[in-house]
């Protein structure tokens, strides 16, 4: 039982590798930087799933150091090989695959190394294997301001519980269904979390491992061979302002109930598209869990789910029109 307990957990380690691209990286705390340029100004940065040989997540954040006034970073990753060995190889260099591995810059570092490179060359090995639930791990996430990677989506819950347990800053990637879990809707709707800017053209591609299986849509290898995957259901979800979050969506369908059909069982009108949300309507919407990238709390209020299960203080109905069951909404209403 132990050995297929190791296989799995080392399957499902090399199918959460997804390597993000520095340009996405780049592309997110941009907005972040440009609402407040202080925003991470004497913090520690913490990356938890970050290994700081090859990780994108550590490079920006080392390069961007003295930009955003840093006061420490630490990048730490997780030894997920299921048979945690140690080997030399020919430049007689021990390589570790029992312990996880760390970095960690702070600001009187700076003039005494060439640190952008440091964070692939002068890391260290973690005393245990680097999981974000060790006590080793908790010790630097307790000591961090904010906490920013691409997690495990297997342990996408588990992840955010250990965060939220903290009550730290955090942003991370996420995939869309998980708005409507029960452990992430009701911080959505209380406006505790929200999401973040989003991915260029709404479909990101990361690197994958060498020995990730094929599939066979959403992935390619490219012509030197690295292989890839992409995704139309990913977003960062944070709980740090940024500019994009307080824009108004520009409305310029009307209303009409032919457009717009009722639900059978709750009294608010489907709309199948953000983009089609009336500018003259102002009772419940149904509207895609997508329009929550767009979502102004200014401008709508988020009401609670219309999804599929029990009815509660957050789900309020089931999505039923004309008898059929339709696609799980979030309910929302214009703000007077």
């Amino acid at each position: 039982m132990a050995g297929n307990r190791n296989l799995n957990i080392a399957a499902r380690a090399k199918n959460d590798e997804f390597y993000t691209q520095y340009d996405d990286i780049q592309r997110e705390l941009n907005c972040y930087y440009i609402y407040d340029k202080n925003f991470l100004r004497d913090k520690t940065v913490l990356l938890p799933c970050d290994d700081p040989e090859w990780s994108n997540f550590t490079k920006f954040f080392a390069l961007n150091f003295e930009l955003y006034g840093l006061k420490k970073l630490i990048s730490t990753s997780y030894a997920a090989d299921k048979k945690k060995f140690i080997y030399r190889n020919l430049f007689d260099e021990f390589k570790d695959f029992s312990h996880g591995k760390i970095y960690t810059l702070e600001q009187n570092d700076l003039g005494k190394v060439d640190y952008p490179l440091k964070a692939l060359n002068r890391w260290e090995y973690l005393e245990g294997d680097g999981d974000f639930r060790s006590a080793e791990v908790k010790r630097l996430r307790d000591e961090a301001d904010v906490i920013i990677t691409n997690p495990p989506f297997s342990m996408f819950r588990e992840f955010l519980a250990w965060i939220l347990e903290a009550n730290k800053k955090f942003l991370i990637i996420c995939n869309m269904n998980c708005i409507t879990y029960k452990e992430v809707f009701p911080l959505i709707k209380e406006n505790k979390i929200w999401l973040g800017n989003g991915f260029s053209g709404g479909d990101p591609q990361f690197k994958v491992p060498a020995d990730y299986e094929e599939r066979s849509t959403r992935f390619w290898i490219d012509n030197d061979g690295q292989k890839w995957r992409s995704f139309g259901n990913l977003h960062w979800l944070t709980n740090m302002e940024h500019g994009k979050r307080h824009e108004n969506i520009s409305l310029y369908m009307k209303y009409s109930p032919e457009l717009y059909p009722r639900y059978d069982n709750y009294d608010a009108i489907e709309v199948s598209k953000t983009a089609e949300i009336p500018k003259d309507y102002a009772g419940v919407m149904g509207v895609p869990i997508t329009f929550l990238g767009k979502y102004c709390p200014e401008q709508f209020e988020i009401l609670g789910k219309i999804d599929t299960g029990k009815i509660n203080e957050y789900n309020l109905a089931n999505p039923i029109i004309n008898g059929k069951i339709g696609y799980k909404r979030i309910a929302i209403r214009r703000r007077r």
